[in-house]
């Protein structure tokens, strides 16, 4: 058995990237500052990569400073160094859910996730 889940909260580090694909697809990739337990550390930086729906979603309501929560899985993408030929690779979140929090008043919405079936 395996498992690869990642549970998330925290804020967004810039203005989410929109890329759209002659596919029909869409990308949104993120970064997301996440506080350890102590007040005293620097956070955590990931990088976030949604798709579909959610991506869309996270274009149009998530923005730099906004707090959200996150569920998904984590990966490596991996390339080569173009100047020194060295392979690199860095963890990425796929996100499956995401969660905008904070007021109500704001018109924020609730648990979005990926499947597209779920949405009108």
């Amino acid at each position: 058995m395996s498992i690869n889940i990642v549970t998330l909260i925290g804020r967004v580090g810039g203005e989410p990237e929109i890329k759209y694909f002659e596919s029909g697809s869409v990308k949104c990739t993120l970064t997301l500052a996440v506080n350890r337990r102590s007040r005293n550390d620097e956070p955590d930086w990931f990088s976030l990569e949604l798709w579909g729906k959610t991506a869309e979603i996270a274009g149009q309501y998530v923005q730099k400073g906004k707090q959200i929560a996150v569920k998904g899985s984590l990966k490596f993408e991996s390339w080569t160094d173009r100047q020194t030929g060295a392979t690199r690779s860095k963890p990425v979140i796929f996100v499956d859910q995401l969660e905008l929090l904070g007021s109500k008043r704001d018109g924020e919405m609730d648990m979005m996730d990926s499947n597209p079936d779920n949405y009108g």
